[in-house]
């Protein structure tokens, strides 16, 4: 996706370690590689930065490839939408919830009053 492994890797092997999907790939000689089509950029999980770039210990082993302004634009757009939605989803339910358990209480204390 939007990062690779530079010169700059010394071959540890904490990266592959720690990368959630499995997309780094250590070659026949010895070098490592990230598979662009399992590479998610940890976009959609629990972690904030990508845990290749996490785990290096040279800083400088695992980089982002640069890409143009709009690419980069569109994939903030996206992601700061999904996580909306999911917030607004979450809201939802809580005030459904909330709405019926209040509508229960009430009802429950008109009957106490009725003496139904």
């Amino acid at each position: 996706m939007a990062y690779t492994i530079t010169s700059q890797c010394i071959s540890c092997k904490l990266c592959s370690s720690v990368c959630p999907t499995g997309a780094i790939k250590v070659a026949e000689d010895g070098q490592h590689w990230i598979d662009q089509a399992l590479c998610t950029n940890c976009v959609d999980s629990v972690h904030t930065v990508p845990q290749c770039k996490a785990g290096c210990p040279t800083c400088d082993g695992c980089v982002k490839v640069p890409s143009d302004y709009w690419e980069g634009w569109f994939a903030n757009y996206n992601r700061v939408i999904a996580k909306l939605t999911k917030k607004q989803d979450y809201w939802e339910r809580w005030f459904n919830c909330y709405s019926q358990k209040f509508s229960e209480q009430i009802q429950k204390h008109q009957g106490e009053i009725l003496g139904v």
